[in-house]
């Protein structure tokens, strides 16, 4: 193992590179920051030049350096021409509010109506291009700028000209000293996605350490390293296509193929890494350390180790209970990532593709696109007539003119003079948010943001004060923090923004922390009010958007299987690389709207129910992806290629169910039946040894569960026809619905009022005698028991229910294959069998409804040896064991006459093992032939007695018939 202070500083940078592919957001602060500090000089030696006095420069300065940040952020892509017809407009943009808010400067009542005015304009323009986004905003600050300064007609020509010489000077650092290096940038981010690979196997090494309370929190650390590295591999497929981003003979669509097969690799690898957490801790501790190797980049070593590891395994079969095989798949995952970097050579092999396509583009200068980009289709709640049509650039336009008119009415009310705090927050609070909910979060994060920047703003404004070079830096290094710090937190830069404020009142002469206070509560005034609008003005539901991408994601996941089951058919079709990088940017859309959903910030959420759903497309996104690797050399197979086509259909009707809300569900049974299609296609046992084959039954698997929970919109709820009652659905904790669960309504004495059973819709209506208080009492088979209090007052009362699944313990039951029609039986320490069933054709078994605590699971089939364990049944959620059998061996032979060969009937054929144990005994019938079943691999002595004693060495190997024919002799 390396060590020592060059080894530290490689993990440090290792890490630095995963934190900012392509040191993207380090470029863009930097930019920003260098551009605002020089264009403040530019500006103020402009403003001396013409002679504008002491005071006079001030003005001109942050006009310039505004204009200055604002554009170093706009021009970061494109060439010398496309960056000159972008900045070309920066002066005009900026002047058109400079002259409008200088003509109404002098009419407050006029200012502050134009003011809203100019904020719809600013927001309504964006419609037209990301550029129009910085237009929009300079527009915006060219207006307050001369409306809040008092600007003069006189005052406008220099004015101008200040624009005019900042946007030169920024324009000029772009194609200069700012200018992006599209090849260095993209073999940055390549370094990066090779360090956010390791990152994943860093988290993966601490595997060894991670008991049962630890368990959810570090599976979602391995799924958030996941996501990170989908989201690099997307940058990657982005610059590729960039001009001369490729080095020479490097070709696109073999580096893209190359980051899927690694993508593939060390998420095989973490998967299993999961599976193992409550296994064998001798196994967990090597898995562990063939991760840590892995994240150190001991390529060789880590295979070496892993190819140890399956070796071993394959000796020890079921002796390693159920760790075998999520360790097998572990070490195949690990030598499959090692040979995927050994092929690395191949990416330069070829041409570049002139033709190349990336799936997903880039904004901002590098950034993958946010959450607004996703959600423009997406209807608001409600009857808005005419606005609800409008685009969500229209209605956010609407909104925040709307919000910045009540920000202007509040905030005069707590200041006459600084209220334009409370118009800027509400201004921001729709920049780069698309529903209610991250405008509730942005709010809240310029809350706090501004909150714990008033200390620092205050403390740094009393050490600078009249150090002019001191508070230069102090702006510069809170500017540059800010953007940098922006991706991880808005109210980092909200932080930031307070101490450069704080800064630039210190130059005014106007520092006091009353000031700061005051900034304080108009930020909050503007975040309450925006938040408030966003709520209640053509509001953008987080679970609309979440259900529109998660239908685009499975309508391109039909489209995927579609393609494979053309190509299993030998048709062309689709390139399926293509479709499956799709899918990963649906399932980055997925996680970015979704994040509001993971935790408890919206009323009548489950966040552990969210982040299993997650789980579960994250999981279908992975086999998808890795059903277009299996088909790259795959043969034709026209009998899975039904199977992808039932799923593709399975897809496609799950899409549609997914358009409308509804909020009452039930299972599809057309789902089902193409469920059912794709069982026939796929559990036939032709093509189980196609590449293609295991992916498509993943996939089954995944949408089996993804329809169990399948909402579909039902006719209004028959509410009871008079007096009280409690009525409701009862679901499981999928959100499918339960039917046959039993309800029972008990008074506070504990008598018996009612009870009934759930129909086919999981529905239940009691009827009440009369107000109070009850208690309900829900029971079904395989679920635990719910006790709910109700109280009624008047009218029926809707109280729905949801049930957990009881204990179980699940597996799968594997030879060289699957076994399926397996017993498996579940055996209390009393010897009292406490629940037995079969595996079904993939292996796999469910033993549901025990009790916590410890058993002996015993496993038979037939031609396999029977096999036990003890396993504990963990409690409060279900437990797992995988169960390897060994094929049964059948010893037979022939036992004759020496002399003669004639058969000897009634001799004793027994056999022992190399230390003498007695295995078996049986005697030859009258034919002479005798057989001894299930015998296990080993070295055995085989002797036949009654005649003189014949001794044979025998070797029984697994997987053969084993026969032995013996003569013997008279002993006479």
């Amino acid at each position: 193992m390396a060590t020592g202070p060059r080894f530290s500083f490689r993990q440090l940078r290792d890490r630095c590179v995963a934190a900012d592919p392509g040191l993207i957001r380090l470029r863009q602060a930097t930019s920003a920051a260098f551009a605002m500090i020089t264009a403040l000089g530019v500006e103020y030696l402009f403003a001396h030049l013409q002679d504008l006095g002491a005071t006079g420069p001030l003005i001109p300065m942050l006009l310039g350096a505004v204009l200055a940040l604002m554009g170093a952020m706009a021009l970061t892509s494109g060439g010398p021409w496309v960056k000159a017809r972008t900045a070309v407009f920066f002066p005009v943009a900026l002047g058109l509010g400079l002259v409008l808010g200088t003509l109404v400067a002098s009419d407050v009542d006029v200012m502050l109506g134009v003011f809203v005015l100019v904020m719809f304009a600013a927001v309504f323009v964006r419609r037209f291009g990301p550029a129009f986004f910085f237009y929009g905003f300079m527009f915006w600050m060219g207006y307050f700028f001369a409306s809040f300064l008092h600007a003069t007609v006189e005052m406008l020509p220099w004015l101008l000209a200040d624009a005019a010489v900042s946007t030169l000077w920024v324009y000029l650092l772009s194609v200069t000293i700012l200018r992006t290096n599209t090849r260095r940038t993209l073999n940055r981010t390549v370094r990066a996605f090779g360090a956010r690979v390791r990152a994943v196997a860093r988290v993966c090494a601490e595997l060894g350490d991670i008991d049962e309370r630890q368990a959810d929190r570090w599976q979602r650390r391995v799924q958030a390293r996941r996501n990170r590295l989908a989201e690099t591999a997307l940058v990657i497929e982005a610059w590729s296509a960039e001009p001369g981003a490729l080095p020479e003979g490097w070709s696109a669509v073999a580096l893209r193929r190359h980051l899927v097969n690694a993508q593939l690799a060390i998420e095989d690898l973490a998967t299993a890494a999961k599976a193992l957490l409550g296994g064998d801790p001798r196994v967990k501790a090597k898995a562990a350390a063939i991760a840590g190797q892995v994240s150190r980049r001991e390529y060789e070593e880590a295979d070496a180790a892993a190819r140890v590891l399956l070796s071993t395994l394959e000796r020890a079969g079921e002796r390693e209970g159920g760790s075998w095989w999520a360790a097998r798949h572990f070490g195949t995952a690990v030598t499959e990532y090692v040979a995927v970097t050994r092929r690395f050579t191949e990416v330069v092999t070829g041409e570049a593709d002139p033709e190349f396509e990336p799936v997903v583009g880039l904004v901002s200068g590098g950034m993958l696109p946010g959450s607004a980009a996703v959600a423009g289709d997406v209807r608001p709640r409600g009857k808005w007539g005419p606005l609800s049509r409008l685009d969500l650039t229209s209605r956010q336009a609407i909104q925040v003119a709307i919000a910045g008119g009540l920000a202007i009415l509040v905030g005069r009310e707590l200041s006459s003079t600084r209220y334009y705090w409370a118009v800027l927050a509400a201004f921001v609070a729709f920049a780069g948010t698309a529903t209610r909910s991250e405008t509730f979060v942005k709010a809240v994060n310029r809350v706090l943001g501004t909150l714990v920047g008033l200390g620092a703003g205050i403390g740094l404004a009393h050490l600078t004060a009249g150090h002019t070079a001191w508070i230069l830096v102090v702006i510069t290094g809170s500017m540059f923090c800010g953007l940098y710090l922006i991706q991880a937190s808005y109210a980092f830069m909200i932080f930031f923004i307070t101490i450069l404020v704080s800064q630039l009142y210190s130059v005014l002469n106007e520092f006091s922390p009353e000031l700061l206070v005051l900034r304080l509560e108009e930020t909050a005034i503007g975040a309450t009010i925006g938040f408030l609008v966003a709520l209640t003005m053509t509001p953008l539901s987080t679970r609309d958007v979440v259900r529109a991408v998660q239908k685009d994601l499975l309508t391109d996941l039909a489209a995927l299987l579609t393609a494979t089951a053309e190509r299993l058919r030998g048709q062309q079709a689709e390139d399926l690389d293509v479709l499956a990088r799709t899918l990963d940017d649906r399932l980055r859309s997925l996680y970015l709207v979704a994040a509001p959903l993971t935790r408890k910030l919206l009323w009548n959420n489950d966040p552990r129910l969210a982040r299993h759903r997650l789980t579960l497309f994250a999981s279908s996104v992975h086999y998808g992806r890795a059903l277009a690797a299996a088909m790259h050399e795959a043969a034709p197979a026209p009998g899975l290629g039904d199977g992808g086509t039932a799923l593709a259909s399975t897809c496609t009707g799950l899409a549609e169910v997914l358009t409308a809300p509804g909020h009452r569900h039930e299972p599809a049974e057309q789902l089902r039946a193409h469920l059912a299609d794709a069982d026939a296609a796929l559990f036939t046992g032709a093509g189980n040894d196609h590449p293609a084959h295991d992916p498509l039954l993943h996939l089954w698997q995944l949408l089996s569960e993804l329809v169990a929970a399948a909402p579909v919109a039902l006719p209004p709820r028959k509410r009871a026809v008079s007096g009280l009652a409690v009525e409701g659905t009862v679901r499981e904790s999928t959100g499918a619905a339960l039917a046959g669960a039993t309800v029972t309504l008990v008074d506070t004495s504990g008598r018996q009022l009612g009870k009934v059973n759930t129909d086919a819709r999981g529905e239940y209506s009691l009827a009440v005698p009369a107000a109070g208080t009850y208690l309900l009492i829900t029971l079904a088979p395989r679920h635990e028991a719910c006790a709910s209090r109700v109280t009624l007052t008047a009218g029926p009362e809707i109280y729905d229910i949801t049930l957990v699944a009881s204990v179980a313990l699940t597996g799968t039951i594997t030879a060289d294959r699957p076994v399926a029609g397996a017993n498996v039986s579940l055996v209390a320490e009393t010897g009292v069998v406490a629940t037995s069933t079969r595996s079904d054709s993939a292996g796999r078994f469910t033993l549901a409804g025990v009790a916590p605590g410890p058993y002996n699971l015993a496993v038979s089939a037939a031609g396999y040896l029977p096999a036990a364990r003890t396993v504990v049944v963990p409690e409060g959620k279900p437990g797992h064991e995988d169960v390897r059998l060994t094929r049964a061996v059948t010893l037979t032979g022939y036992a004759s006459t020496q002399s003669d060969g004639r058969p000897v009937a009634g001799a004793r054929i027994t056999v022992r093992d190399l230390h003498g144990t007695l295995i078996a005994t049986t005697d030859t019938d009258h034919s002479g032939h005798y057989s001894i079943p299930e015998m296990r691999p080993g070295r055995y002595t085989v002797t036949a007695s009654g005649f003189h004693a014949v001794r044979h060495p025998l070797r029984v190997r697994q997987t053969e018939r084993v026969t032995l024919d013996v003569e013997l002799k008279h002993r006479c």
